[in-house]
């Protein structure tokens, strides 16, 4: 019954509820482990900043490895399968890290959830794609956008609870929601419309050499191409020592008494949930109050001054010696971000031909996990010989040529495309 189970469920439910539970309950276990699992890492674990960065190399690299092939058993045999076997190697990391809190314990669990993540990538929307077709997921992606919102916010807040009684207490909480999940959905999750991907269609290793091939075409033909692949790439240099050391600068940093006096897990909390807040708001005002430049065919000045107002956050992370200030700082860099990255896309999509631009955004993706995979250890190991200060600062002067590239970046001369359509090559 287990095995047959995997293929089919005992008591199909609705396609769309489905997915959305599936979504908000991802969101919320995810959430619950992350939110403290840096925290977790640099005092129950007690890593280095040089282990810290390494902990993301690792997944880094694990997922960028396994992607392809893991591809593949969702083309070829089962979408919900490859979702199913996904959250249990997910769920089964997350416990990993949370009941054995030493290196190579974190190690492995990267490792597992690492994998266990490219079995979900692209796989759920897909089944969704599959069960009730192409032409009525939009507003599906709409809705789950915000109801896995709310959930972010709900696990923040819960990730804080729990981890006043343990740290290890959220994450452990969140890897048994997924394995929990995967068996609810063993019962109940629909797969009424799949059909195994041709051959000359599936994802395979061939298949990505050759869109390889035509997306390094389109980058020789296109400046906007090999500028984002350049951004993507200095800025992969760049974030791993960012997003694995900033936990340990603010645990460098004085904490007021009540946040001392019960541990620093209320603290991160906060963080979590008020860097939210700030990062949406400023979307939400940007997007209504300046339409015209973050709509604008080739808003470089404004993507320059984003870049900019995230190296001045990091340097002031990394320097200032006020908790609060330097909070502030941070927080304006997660917002410029935020900012940035929908304009970022909108303008790199209108400067790719279709046919490749599933393959560019990938190679996009790809050059940026490249950065990480390149750039982390570095500046892990300049953290250990110097100090998590000196190693953000670096981090900066790395992103910095950022606002070099966007600046440069002007119109090009319309051209006609095969279809008679008007084409801007930069």
């Amino acid at each position: 019954m287990l095995t047959s189970l995997l293929w089919r469920p005992k008591w199909p439910a609705d396609t769309v509820r489905t997915y959305y539970v599936l979504n908000v309950v991802m969101t919320l276990c995810f959430t619950l482990f992350s939110t403290l699992s840096l925290v977790y890492m640099a005092t129950t674990v007690g890593l280095s900043p040089l282990q810290m960065v390494l902990v993301g190399t690792v997944l880094e690299a694990v997922c960028f490895c396994f992607e392809v092939p893991t591809g593949i058993v969702s083309d070829l045999y089962s979408r919900r399968l490859s979702i199913l076997i996904g959250l249990l190697l997910v769920g089964g990391g997350f416990l990993l890290q949370g009941l054995v809190p030493t290196f190579a314990g974190v190690l492995a669990a990267q490792v597992v959830w690492g994998i266990g993540y490219t079995f979900t990538s692209g796989s759920i929307e897909a089944w969704l794609a599959d069960e009730i077709g192409v032409e009525a997921i939009g507003p599906i992606f709409t809705r789950e956008v915000q109801l896995s919102l709310g959930a972010t916010f709900v696990a923040v807040i819960g990730a804080g609870a729990l981890g006043l009684v343990d740290i290890r207490v959220p994450m452990v909480a969140g890897g048994a929601g997924l394995v929990l999940l995967a068996g609810w959905l063993a019962l109940t999750m629909p797969e009424r419309r799949f059909a195994r991907t041709p051959a000359a269609e599936r994802e395979t290793f061939a298949q990505v050499g050759r869109s390889f091939t035509a997306g390094v075409s389109m980058a020789r033909r296109s400046r906007v191409v090999r500028s984002f692949l350049l951004i993507s790439l200095i800025g992969g240099l760049s974030s791993e020592a960012f997003d694995r050391l900033w936990t340990v600068r603010v645990l460098e940093l004085d904490l007021p008494g009540p946040f001392d006096a019960a541990s620093p897990v209320i603290l991160f909390a906060g963080i979590t949930l008020i860097g939210t807040v700030i990062s949406l708001l400023s979307s939400i005002v940007v997007g209504r109050v300046g339409p015209d430049h973050v709509n604008a065919l080739h808003p470089g000045g404004l993507l320059a001054c984003l870049a900019l107002v995230q190296v001045a956050g990091i340097i002031g992370l990394a320097l200032l010696g006020n908790l609060w200030v330097a909070l502030v700082a941070m927080w304006v860099r997660g917002a410029a971000a935020t900012v940035a990255a929908p304009i970022e896309s909108a303008w790199l999509n209108r400067n790719v031909e279709s046919k490749v631009r599933a393959t560019v955004l990938s190679m996009n993706g790809q050059a940026n996990a490249i950065g990480q995979v390149v750039g982390g250890p570095p500046l892990g190991a300049l953290a250990n010989r110097t100090s998590v200060s000196t190693a953000l600062t670096a981090s900066a002067l790395v992103l910095s040529p950022i606002a070099l590239v966007c600046a440069r970046l002007r119109p090009g001369v319309a051209v006609p495309r095969a279809e008679g359509e008007l084409d801007r090559r930069t």
